[in-house]
């Protein structure tokens, strides 16, 4: 049962780890796409999928003009890597030049690990892995951190760590045949790499400062909890729904920020009452690619608090059961959502919703997100709604920190706080449950003084929205390098204009929109352009006017094809004409 209090929303759960404490004490578009009777018809309601031996598999009369990562699917379930005894084992003992010679075990380690969280780097570093974690809300431990911390450190110059654009951790530079040992060591600190990868769900997002907020509407944390432990069974590996057409995200709203980003997710859980109960509208099929991104719509659904895991698997069943697995760029669940129309799509997910004989309500006008709030900046000191505490958000510029970096994070979260850290969307970290009389000797730790754009608690206003994806220092599919580009173009334009208050900019290497440009204030997708000679060099497109909270919306496309070697200027101009920057020579001489 749901009550009022603090300004919050609090619920029970029979779960003791999920209701413990700490320690220390534009609008979205409604557009309704009517269904036609083709799309409809009893012969396309039929499920693409069937169960066999514990497996989903596409039947055989839906098998036409498939892409070719359904056939490598079909010829061996990816999940039999972990779920097989002996699997994985057998696999990591054979050096690379004999997996080089099968295509089943290339499968195997260019696709199939996917499914554990382990991406092959094989354009940028050959015979290593990108490790993906899954922390549901973003929340850590000390522990953990540590642990990844001694990870990446083995690796040496090829072992790093990011924060990501879903709240978890990328390890780097991890061998095959240390894999077993790392799983291992993962399940012992609590953590999963699990399904995070490929057509699998990504981490379940939430608010960041869930349970420390004054202003929050609902914690979080337990729902995140919940269903992670669905998606993955307790990361025992949850075969029901990992054989999806395309990845598929997934978080719930606690703030009236919306530091989740609801709106560009495939499921979207937004806070509403309805006859006196607490429970959630739900908003679908947010998503970006490189051929086409949309806003979330309403599903004009409702369901109460104990309903949030069901819905979610219902939402994912039908689209596991009737999204279409031809081009890759048109499987996402927005496209079935297009195809069937939203009524429809409706209805699919009701059949599918449990208890059977309970229906799917209709939205509720009693929505608890305020329209109107003012986006707040959880970077500095802030205090929590436990009295005498303060939770202290730290700049992660671009996302990436080194190992000893992780140790000396996981030392802050123990000596100041309660050893938990957490991790934002916008790739920082949040000490929380710090005791006011320690804060001033937290902000004076070496590592928060040591350089103004690392780990400060107030960056540059510049530097504070700043996001970049991979880049192709490690991905194969980026066109460019964003991370180090990013700091270097942002520092060069600190050095040329003023701006009163943070611009949010975001870097992303290719089209896939990992570092979700078209929400920024500023957006720098790569892209190969021409110079002066007519040479080819990398560029990028460039975007304006993305937004994030109750009036998202996403930018338009500005400039195409800017070589990077000439884009500073091109920013100094939108940050002046656009932002209210100020020439530093202008405002030096004015202060003369």
């Amino acid at each position: 049962m749901a009550v009022a209090a603090n300004k919050g929303i609090f619920l029970k759960f029979t779960s003791p780890y999920l209701s413990t404490p700490p320690k220390s004490a534009t609008p979205t578009r409604l557009i309704i796409r009517a269904s036609s009777s083709s799309s409809s018809s009893s012969g396309r309601l039929e499920p693409r999928v069937e169960e066999r031996d514990g497996y989903w598999v596409l039947k055989e009369k839906f098998r036409q003009g498939i892409n070719p990562l359904e056939k490598i699917k079909i010829e061996k379930d990816p999940m039999k890597l972990f779920t097989e005894d002996g699997a994985l084992e057998e696999l990591t003992k054979f050096p690379f030049e004999e997996i080089e010679k099968s295509k089943a075990s290339k499968d195997d380690v260019d696709t199939r690990l996917k499914w554990l969280g382990l991406f092959h780097r094989r354009k940028h570093q050959y015979a290593r892995f990108m490790m993906r974690l899954k922390l549901p809300n973003g929340v850590t431990t000390s522990d953990q951190t540590r642990y990844l911390a001694g990870v990446i450190r083995k690796y040496g110059k090829d072992g790093c760590a990011d924060v990501t654009t879903r709240q978890n951790w990328q390890i780097r530079g991890v061998v095959l045949p240390d894999v077993p040992e790392i799983l291992k060591g993962l399940e012992k600190v609590g953590l999963t790499s699990l399904q995070s990868g490929m057509d699998n769900v990504r981490n379940p997002v939430g608010n960041p400062l869930a349970g420390i907020d004054p202003d929050e509407i609902v914690d979080t944390r337990p729902f995140n909890n919940l269903l992670s432990q669905y998606i993955t069974a307790n990361s025992r590996g949850n075969t029901t729904i990992t054989n999806l057409p395309r990845k598929w995200n997934v978080c719930v709203v606690g703030s009236h920020d919306l530091f989740e980003h609801p709106h560009i997710n495939d499921l979207a859980y937004m806070p509403a009452m309805k006859d006196g109960k607490f429970g959630f509208n739900l908003l679908v099929g947010g998503f970006f690619s490189p051929k086409r991104c949309a806003e979330a719509i309403p599903l004009d659904a409702w369901v109460s608090a104990d309903d949030v895991v069901p819905v979610c698997k219902a939402v994912l069943e039908t689209y596991r059961d009737l999204g279409t697995r031809g081009n890759r760029q048109k499987t996402r669940m927005m496209w079935l959502i297009d195809e069937l129309g939203i009524e429809a799509f409706r209805s699919e997910v009701a059949k599918r919703k449990l208890p059977a004989d309970q229906i799917l309500e209709r939205a509720s006008p009693e929505e608890l997100v305020q329209k109107k709030w003012e986006r707040r900046d959880y970077l500095g000191v802030h205090p929590q709604r436990q009295g005498g505490l303060s939770y202290v958000g730290l700049h992660i510029p671009v996302g990436r920190v080194e190992a000893d970096e992780m140790d000396e994070l996981a030392r802050l979260a123990d000596e100041y706080g309660s050893g938990e850290l957490r991790l934002t969307v916008e790739q920082n970290i949040i000490l929380p449950n710090v005791d006011n009389s320690r804060v001033e000797a937290l902000l004076n730790e070496p590592l928060l003084l040591k350089d103004r754009l690392r780990f400060s608690p107030e960056p540059p206003l510049l530097m504070k929205g700043l996001v970049a994806c991979t880049g192709n220092q490690f991905c194969g599919q980026a066109i460019i390098e964003t991370k180090a580009r990013a700091l270097k173009v942002t520092e060069e334009v600190l050095r040329q204009v003023s701006v009163t208050r943070p611009v949010r900019m975001h870097w992303t290497g290719c089209p896939n929109s990992c570092g979700q440009v078209q929400v920024a204030d500023i957006g720098f997708m790569g892209c190969m352009a021409r110079d002066e000679n007519g040479k080819p060099v990398e560029g990028v497109d460039v975007f304006v006017g993305g937004n994030v909270g109750s009036n998202s919306r996403l930018g338009d496309v500005y400039k195409k094809a800017v070589p990077c070697k000439d884009i500073v200027p091109v920013v100094v101009d939108i940050l002046i004409t656009r932002f209210g920057a100020v020439c530093r020579e202008t405002e030096e001489a004015e202060e003369e």
